[in-house]
């Protein structure tokens, strides 16, 4: 049997074996997510316009999204990752947004910049998620030039949110569920 073969055989038996476990994690995943999305907007809705509150929202539960992991282990890891990168970017666009304004050539000196900086720290393997978060910070910036240097402070709160929320309801989603079927905690 031919890799391209192997891979469908073992893509349609993943399909069909849909456990408990699976199901129990779909649902911790997605609570954990509401409660993410909830904390930030809430929070956000006081402090900042409307728009820049959903904005939170969306990044406290893609954060959520990112670090919610098959195992406990796996998701701090993931966790301590995300932080490191969003870290790493924090501080490249807040340095740059305050001295000056949103430019492509900007935005492109501080991907590349990110990039050094996790080589240097050994860290290639976030280096996508350092250029996404500058990415994503800095296009926001672009969008809403008055007070651009508030987004790296912004963004990194509502990683900050996800992060916890979403290591928090995998450790106790895991704990719960493996109490209840007998089983050491994933």
């Amino acid at each position: 049997m031919n890799a391209m073969a192997q891979v469908a055989t073992r893509q349609a038996m993943a399909r069909q074996h849909v456990s408990g476990w699976d199901c129990f994690y779909a649902l911790d995943m997605a609570i954990a997510c509401f409660i993410s999305y909830s904390i930030t907007t809430h929070v956000l809705w006081k402090l900042v316009a409307k728009p820049d509150a959903f904005l939170g929202g969306m990044w406290a539960t893609v954060a959520t999204l990112f670090v919610f992991r098959e195992t406990r282990a796996g998701s701090l890891t993931a966790g301590i990752s995300r932080l490191v990168a969003t870290g790493v970017s924090f501080a490249l666009c807040l340095a740059y947004l305050l001295i000056l304004p949103f430019h492509p050539a900007g935005l492109a000196a501080l991907l590349g910049a990110g990039t050094l900086v996790m080589m240097y720290f050994g860290r290639r393997d976030d280096i996508v998620t350092t250029g996404i978060t500058t990415t994503v910070v800095m296009v926001v910036a672009a969008m809403s030039p008055q007070d651009a240097w508030h987004q790296p402070l912004l963004r990194l709160a509502d990683t900050v949110v996800g992060i916890a929320v979403g290591v928090a309801c995998k450790w106790i989603g895991s704990s719960v569920y493996c109490r209840s079927v007998g089983t050491p905690a994933r």
